[in-house]
């Protein structure tokens, strides 16, 4: 399955965007933290998790869903919560804290949630795999072509979750793809070290669905195989299990010292930043030229311009809004 030159258009440009978004996050997270790094100063505190060189997992997935469709991402969220749609301004004001976020302020970064485009997120690993098979269960029930996919990392694998999802899937043949986004390292330890599978695909076998394997961090590659898999979902064919190979730009949070990383190994994989490829395919095949990647850039900029001044000038929820949504 081969992306239209459209749909390269809009891999490039929302991968654009969404390192773009994360550029702009990083810059105001550090406001308040230095010189000493502190990470409850500022007007982000907390963790925050970047998703820069796993932007190719996001799109080459997201590019055959819809709104209707349902996505459950990871603490790492970002990138696929761009993808699938959500609006930027809402998602900037809730990383704020601000009252015109998507949950008002209350979830932060690691808990989006936007039911315009059925998206969700959590901090827990693993976490989204059984709701994204609850919801492909009531689209089988109701006769409905939706899919539901379910991003995970690839130290997820190893939870109780994961396996009771695939499980229950496979029994119920529900319309629901896992992916993987095996960046190579849980927090700081390796992938090598925690798993007893070079390649989590090997797994799918083990419930009976298929299982597949994208190197590279290609999102070309990664549309190919997604579109197969959601293809075969929307047809009651049954789950699949995707693992793909990526890439983490950044430290597992903003403030990592990375100690754990071998030495030149971030620099390595900057060289072969995904955008970057992207970009220059783009050009040499004709589908954008200099002017078009110009203007690109440009509305990318000004996009994540517009959302974080939306975000830094929205009020904080009241006081008593603190007691409101809490279930005793």
């Amino acid at each position: 399955m081969t992306p239209s030159q459209e749909q390269r258009r809009w891999m490039y440009r929302t991968m654009l965007l969404s390192r773009r978004f994360e550029e702009a996050i990083a810059a105001a997270y550090f406001e308040g933290k230095q010189p000493a790094f502190n990470m409850a100063n500022g007007p982000i505190p907390g963790e925050m998790h970047l998703s820069n060189g796993q932007e190719p997992c996001a799109v080459g997935v997201c590019a055959h869903l819809d709104e209707g469709d349902f996505v459950t991402a990871t603490h790492r969220p970002h990138h696929i919560a761009i993808a699938k749609g959500v609006d930027l301004k809402a998602m900037a004001a809730e990383i704020f804290g601000k009252q015109t976020g998507l949950s008002g302020g209350r979830g932060g970064h690691m808990h989006l949630f936007d039911a315009k485009v059925n998206f969700s997120c959590a901090g827990i690993i693993a976490e989204g795999m059984g709701p994204a098979v609850g919801a492909a269960a009531a689209f089988r029930q109701r006769g409905e072509k939706r899919v539901a996919v379910s991003f995970i990392g690839e130290g997820a694998a190893n939870q109780g979750a994961f396996h009771e999802a695939l499980n229950l899937a496979a029994v119920w043949q529900a319309p629901v793809v896992f992916v993987i986004e095996d960046n190579a390292w849980g927090i700081s330890v390796a992938k090598k070290d925690s798993t007893s599978v070079t390649d989590n695909a090997l797994r799918a076998a083990a419930y009976g669905m298929p299982g597949h394997r994208v190197t590279g961090n290609d999102p070309l590659k990664i549309f190919d195989v997604a579109g197969a898999a959601i293809t075969r979902a929307r047809a009651g064919q049954g789950p699949t299990l995707i693992e793909i190979e990526t890439y983490r730009l950044e430290g597992h949070f903003i403030g990592d010292a990375e100690g754990y990383r071998a030495e030149g190994e971030v620099v390595g994989l900057k060289a072969k930043d995904p955008i970057a490829v992207l970009r220059q395919l783009l050009l040499q095949e004709g589908t954008i030229d200099v002017a078009a990647d110009v203007r690109i850039q440009a509305e990318a900029q000004s996009a994540v311009a517009e959302a974080i001044a939306a975000a830094r000038a929205a009020p904080f929820p009241a006081a008593q809004a603190a007691f409101e949504q809490v279930f005793a």
